[in-house]
């Protein structure tokens, strides 16, 4: 029966008699006019035939039901609709009927016969693919001629807008001129709504017509009545009762459908602006630009609409995803972001009261921070987050009361009570990280600093900080946000407030914890913090001791972040001012001690306690204060303390007002402080070094100014006359910005930076100087050390003397012409200047053993061969490395006598000291590379059965055999191409070296089995099954974890080696070291070893991936036809 309704449906909706029609056609609207005049005059014949006798019953049970049917209307379109109203009717009672019958009449047979595999059978209701096209077409017949044709002029899209047949459609129909329009409108609607009811029909009604059905309800329900003459009867006949049941039908159609379409379909029906706008760039534009002005009525009713959407639970949400769905992050989207935001900050008028609204609304802005989604996540924040600002800059009151207290509200709960009454409880994990998260999001990516935000960030940064140093302690996923949140703050705020924030959290400025002493952060579940009442410490060193400790751990993380600031004046101007407090406390001590002593039996106890207490309290504010200046100055490089020239001004002014005090002052003797005269001569100096500089502008020499007082000063009163003039030598530079300079100033700057220069100038004549100066040998060293004050301000200059050693041995490259005795042990002494550094101050390091070689040795291959067998250290390994370089060289003596050589090799190679066997590992790699066959041959045989040399200590021979196997990997590493023709002895001895005794000889072979195997490639094909055997009987059955672990790496160096070779050199292994590495990473419970198996596999995941899909290259192949 459902079959044969579709069927009389598509009769309605197929053309019929189309010759005849355009025969007859005369213009669009005539042709649509006889077409729906011959569909439905066929279906009435159908009717009356006998396949459509059940139809006719069904039709006319439902026309008995319909009052307002009128069969005898001439109006062809309303007729035609009339018939889709029954057959719908019909249609649903059918289905209704049917579809109850099957709820109530399971069927037992069917359930005895059904099996897992079967699926349910389908309820009556459900339509085929041609059903819901057949039903569509119908619908959007009735709802283009039945309902869209009489609606008020501004409700709802008009046809016209829609497409050309809407437009055609629109001119055929006149609701307006209808006399009984408004009751049509009523009767299409009613039976709309009927359909609705059964859900296999209200899907397709309600998926492509809600905003026309919706738009129908708002005209019945509220359209105002009119009182004027041009009303007719049939408009007036529409009683109060059925408006009211067409606002309840809207209501209940509102709150069944899904929020963000609801939403969609009010703002359309809310039209565009009274005048359209031109067309923007955006589609958000476009289609906003193509609605038509609302009526005044229907405005309001959709703001209350919306409004109530937007009150109610979960409606923010709703309202994002109506207006956001669908974009993609451009451009557009972000625009429309920052439209939702201003929104939902801007309070309806409906409200009851702005209270009432914040109240309801902030609590859903805040959640909109909390989706997973990605894309979602993205849009919902940018929302939220512009909310939140828009809010906390327009309405700071209810922004502070329901947006930050809430948002902040974990942390704070983490801070110190203010209030006998708001006792401090346990914060749980989830909400810290919560608060955290949301905290970054609207500060750091929302990144709009306001002087609300600002406020409010800065009264829980204490917490904030303590939580990020207990992070730092932990593996944690909040130490990246609250390094975050806490580098936006000070890079955002103020100066003056970051550096008293600094203080504060430094411990200099009051309680910087901000967590009471009686509960600390402890580590959550979920890689979290959570705080927790703290374990009372019974013994007070245990407490004192973690006390101390948390203090410098929490100002080595306050320097850490710090470090961070590399473009910014923070940690400079933070370093300054400690100067100046500390300047001050000085000052303050000196003329504390200076008052005559406090009589205290005039004071009482009180006063006396209180008195002691001021001065303990003061010398530990003292005390703290060198703590930090101590760490900050270990902690940060002098790049980022003083990175601007004012800065460093500041730094020596600082430095000067400290050397000036007590200058007044009757000096002792006995009382001289050796580090404030160094401290002065490296600040004359740094200012010496300064004025030299290129280029100095005026702003340079203007905030140089403050320098001159200082200078003044120690130019009249320092007791040493040198410091005197070279005092008086800058002030003079500085005052006339540079247009003075003496020529002696470069030298001033290098003369001062002597520590002791200052010192003996006035004490120690010059030819008793000479007399003192150390022998030649040193006198590099002896400058080295007198200008390390110095080294410290020359960007890229090395911080330690060279070795003495080092230093004896290799000759200056720097260094006038001599003769041929210089080339003699002990000539290089013979002449001081000789070896006297042209450039004063600057020292040339000798490199390490693995850095570049020095020059070609200039002594006789008989002479390194005799330091070879030195017994000082430094002379042995500088001959070993010598012979090496002659060697690589191909020298011709070293060829000739490469036995002597080997043999010295590897007599170094048992020499105790890692200076020594590293250089003789270095050589004997090198005669490997140039005497292959040879020296290999013998290397091996040192390897299988240990020294064999008379010399040799048999207690050391497994040191010695693996530091040849360390010779065996550098070889291995060196051979190239030539590894599969050199490479097949190592191979075997490797092989035969895994069944060793000793596990580390095992692990040794195993590393050089897989430094070889890499570089085989194809050569390793008749190998494969061997080294399969083995590397699968080690992984499954050694029992020490390092030799396991050198076997699974073994494989990993295989499959990287080999590349893409791997599945036609290993194709026949290939599955066996697959299983093996699985059942390394099922059951071996070394975790380095299970780690090694996991890379492996990553690395034939690889391999096979680039195998079965291989990288697609398009080339252009040119053939030359013959």
């Amino acid at each position: 029966m459902t079959s044969a309704i579709f069927s009389a449906l598509n009769v309605l909706t197929h053309p019929v008699g189309a010759g005849s029609v355009r025969d007859a056609q005369t213009s669009q609207q005539d042709a649509l006019l006889a077409a729906l005049r011959a569909n439905r005059a066929f279906l009435l014949e159908q009717l009356q035939t006998e396949e459509g006798l059940e139809v006719r019953r069904l039709r006319e049970e439902a026309r008995a039901r319909a009052a307002w049917f009128s069969g005898d209307t001439e109006d062809t379109t309303w007729g035609f609709v009339q018939e889709c109203l029954l057959l719908l009717l019909t249609l649903a009672r059918h289905l209704s009927v049917q579809l109850e019958l099957f709820n109530q009449t399971p069927a037992p047979s069917a359930a005895k016969l059904r099996t897992p595999e079967m699926a349910p059978p389908l309820p009556p209701d459900v339509l085929s693919v041609t059903q819901q096209k057949t039903l569509a077409a119908v619908l959007q017949f009735v709802v283009s001629l039945g309902l869209c044709p009489y609606l008020a002029p501004g409700v709802g899209v008009a046809l016209g807008r829609r497409s050309e047949f809407g437009a055609m459609v629109e001119g055929l129909v006149r609701g307006s001129l209808v006399p009984a329009g408004e009751r049509r409108l009523l009767t299409t609607t009613n039976v709309l709504l009927e359909l609705a009811e059964l859900s296999s029909l209200a899907t397709p009604l309600f998926t492509r017509h809600l905003g026309d059905v919706t738009a129908a309800l708002c005209q019945l329900g509220y359209r105002p009545r009119r009182s004027d003459a041009a009303s007719t009867k049939e408009e007036k006949e529409l009683g109060i009762d059925e408006r009211k049941t067409c606002r309840e039908a809207l209501n209940t159609l509102l709150g069944k459908v899904y929020q963000p379409i609801v939403i969609k379909e009010l703002l359309i029906l809310q039209g565009g602006p009274k005048q359209a706008a031109p067309v923007g760039g955006s589609s958000g534009t476009t289609n906003r630009s193509a609605l038509g002005a609302a009526p005044p009525w229907l405005r309001r009713l959709c703001g209350q609409l919306l409004s109530e959407r937007l009150m109610q639970p979960k409606g923010v949400q709703a309202v994002v995803r109506a207006i956001l769905e669908g974009g993609r992050g451009g451009e557009s989207d972000w625009r429309k972001c920052d439209s939702v935001a201003r929104i939902l900050v801007a309070c309806p008028q409906q409200s009851v009261s702005p209270d009432s609204y914040y109240r309801q609304v902030c609590p859903q802005i805040l959640e909109l921070l909390h989706f997973k989604d990605k894309l979602t996540a993205q849009q919902f924040q940018r929302v939220a987050t512009r909310a939140v600002l828009t809010m906390v800059e327009d309405k700071p009151e209810f922004g502070q009361q329901y947006i930050l207290a809430p948002l902040l509200g974990p942390l704070q709960s983490c801070a110190i009570p203010t209030g006998e009454g708001n006792p401090q409880c346990p914060v749980e994990e989830w909400e810290l990280s919560r608060c955290v998260e949301d905290v970054y999001k609207i500060w750091v990516v929302g990144n709009s600093p306001s002087a609300a935000l600002l406020k409010a960030l800065e009264e829980v940064l204490p917490v904030l900080f303590t939580l990020f140093c207990f992070t730092k302690q932990n593996v944690s996923h909040l130490r990246a946000p609250c390094q975050e949140i806490l580098l936006w703050y000070l890079g955002h705020t103020e100066p003056s407030g970051a550096l008293s924030v600094l203080r504060r959290l430094s411990g200099l400025g009051g309680q910087p914890h901000g967590v009471a002493p009686e509960f600390h952060f402890t580590p959550g579940s979920d890689g979290g913090a959570r705080l927790s009442p703290r374990e009372v410490v019974s013994d007070e060193d245990d407490a004192l001791y973690e006390q101390l400790s948390g203090e410098q751990w929490r100002l080595e993380c306050l320097v850490q972040l710090l470090a961070e600031l590399q473009d910014s004046d923070l940690p400079g101007d933070f370093f300054l001012e400690l100067l100046q407090v500390q300047s001050i406390h000085t000052e303050e001590e000196e003329e504390e001690e200076e008052e005559q002593e406090v009589d205290v039996s005039a004071m009482t106890l009180l006063e006396v306690e209180q008195h002691l207490l001021g001065r303990a309290a003061g010398r530990g504010q003292s005390l703290a204060l060198l703590q930090v200046l101590a760490v900050v100055c270990e902690g940060l490089p002098h790049t980022l303390l003083l990175r601007k020239t004012t800065q460093v001004v500041d730094f020596m002014v600082s430095l000067l007002q400290r050397a000036c005090v007590g200058l007044g002052q009757a000096p002792d003797p006995g009382t001289e402080n050796p580090v404030e005269s160094q401290t002065l001569s490296m600040g004359i100096g740094l200012v010496a070094t300064l004025l030299s500089g290129p280029q100095l502008s005026a702003e340079d020499y203007a905030s140089m100014l403050r320098l001159l007082p200082p200078l003044e000063k120690l130019s009249q009163k320092h007791p040493e006359a040198a410091i005197q003039e070279l005092a008086s030598s800058l002030r003079a530079v500085i005052a006339t910005h540079g247009a003075y300079k003496p020529e002696n100033l470069t030298a001033a700057a290098q003369y001062s930076r002597k520590p002791g220069a200052t010192q003996n100038n006035n004490r120690v004549p010059s030819t008793k100087k000479q007399k003192m100066q150390p022998p030649a040998k040193s006198s590099h060293l002896s400058q080295t050390r007198s200008h390390s004050p110095t080294m410290d301000t020359i960007p890229n200059a090395p911080s330690n003397p060279p070795a003495p050693a080092q230093c004896k041995k290799k000759p200056n490259p720097i260094r006038t012409q001599t003769s041929s005795d210089a080339e003699e042990p002990g000539a290089q002494h013979a002449n001081p200047t000789q070896t006297k550094p042209l450039i004063p101050g600057h020292v040339r390091h000798t490199e390490a053993p693995g850095a570049s070689d020095p020059g070609p040795p200039t002594r006789a291959f008989s002479n390194w061969l005799l330091e070879a067998c030195d017994p000082e250290v430094p002379t042995r390994a500088v001959a070993l490395r010598a012979l090496t370089r002659m060697v690589r060289d191909g020298d011709s003596e070293a060829v000739q006598a490469q036995e002597k050589v080997l043999v010295l090799f590897l007599e170094n190679l048992e020499h105790d000291d890692s200076f020594v066997y590293l250089s003789a590992i270095q050589g004997l790699a090198v005669l490997a590379d140039s005497f292959p066959e040879r020296i290999l041959q013998r290397l091996l045989g040192e390897f299988q059965r240990g020294p064999s040399l008379p010399t040799s200590d048999k207690e050391h021979s497994l040191e010695t055999r693996l530091k040849v196997g360390e010779v065996l990997m550098r070889a291995s590493r060196a051979m190239g191409e030539l590894a599969p023709h050199l490479g097949r002895p190592l191979i075997g001895a490797f092989l035969q070296g895994t069944r060793d005794q000793d596990q580390t000889v095992r692990a040794s072979c195993l590393s050089n089995l897989g430094e070889l195997c890499q570089r085989l490639d194809y050569a390793l094909g008749p190998l494969a099954q061997e080294l399969s055997s083995c590397l699968t009987a080690l992984i499954k059955t050694e029992k020490e974890a390092e030799v396991r672990r050198a076997a699974v790496h073994v494989i990993a160096l295989l499959l990287r080696g080999l590349s893409d070779k791997t599945t036609q050199v290993l194709s026949d292994v290939l599955l066996e070291l697959y299983r093996a590495l699985k059942w390394v990473v099922r059951s071996d419970r070394d975790d380095v070893t299970v780690l090694h198996a996991q890379l492996a596999l990553e690395e034939l995941d690889d391999v096979m991936r680039r195998f079965i899909f291989p990288e697609q290259k398009l080339e252009k192949k040119i053939v030359v036809l013959p």
